[in-house]
């Protein structure tokens, strides 16, 4: 596999959505990347637009502010400036992934088929997904997981709004959180027959990084991290060709 350099492929990324998030994206494609020296990883350019309006908040209809049209200004000015592919380390932005792939004239990474691909290839049928209210509601999370012939269980009410008030008033807002919060949802997901939990949200992968939350879980950032190394032609360390832990 080539290693990073002049042959390599430049990635864009739509950051700020939310900002920790997109640094800890940065973060992950340097460490999946086997490089020896700095000139072997790939070349980023980050736009990190924080005042993005909330993509929950518009899918829910809590506001007219419609997330789609800064998200599109960002991708096009990454195009501007030469990316080859554009991530975007937000999970409910991709509730308007079909347009902006109309829109954004250079390829935009497919999370959510990724995931769901490399959930099948390990075998992977029934899945459990934490993730916000905007991803559950929009649905299309849940719907490219059974174009793959995996079933996706969602959160009791309770459940989702333990999930999002982890998400929005703990980890968004930079303050304390509840783990057994996080667990009594992990745990239910369990119940109700989940072979994996998917942490369908960014927020949550800060979670799997600054918490020992155990086995059985996929986060879909490190799919996109990796799918991001693998298509910019950097190197991946064996360690990540398997992402479930």
């Amino acid at each position: 596999m080539l290693k990073g350099g002049e042959n390599t492929k430049e990635l864009g990324i739509i950051g700020g959505l939310g900002p920790l998030a997109t640094a800890y994206f940065m973060e992950m494609v340097v460490k999946m990347t086997d490089a020896r020296f700095d000139c072997e990883h790939i070349p980023m350019i980050i736009y990190n637009k924080p005042s993005i309006p909330d993509r929950t908040n518009f899918i829910l209809g809590k506001s007219n502010d419609n997330p789609y049209v800064d998200i599109s200004e960002v991708g096009k000015t990454l195009v501007e400036q030469g990316v080859d592919y554009i991530a975007i380390p937000c999970v409910t932005a991709y509730y308007f992934y079909e347009e902006l792939c109309k829109d954004i004239k250079v390829p935009i990474i497919d999370l959510i088929g990724e995931t769901a691909i490399h959930l099948k290839e390990n075998g992977i049928s029934k899945v459990g997904i934490m993730a916000t209210d905007g991803t559950i509601t929009g649905g299309f999370l849940k719907q490219g997981l059974e174009k793959q012939g995996i079933e996706a269980i969602q959160p009791s009410e309770n459940g989702q709004k333990l999930l999002m008030d982890i998400i929005y008033n703990g980890i968004k807002a930079d303050m304390p959180f509840s783990m057994e919060d996080f667990f009594t949802v992990k745990n239910e997901l369990v119940d109700l027959g989940a072979q994996i939990i998917l942490l369908g949200c960014t927020e949550l992968s800060v979670i799997k990084r600054d918490y020992s939350i155990g086995s059985g879980f996929l986060d879909v950032m490190e799919v996109l991290a990796r799918k991001s190394v693998l298509l910019c032609e950097g190197a991946l360390k064996e360690e990540f060709l398997s992402l479930i832990s």
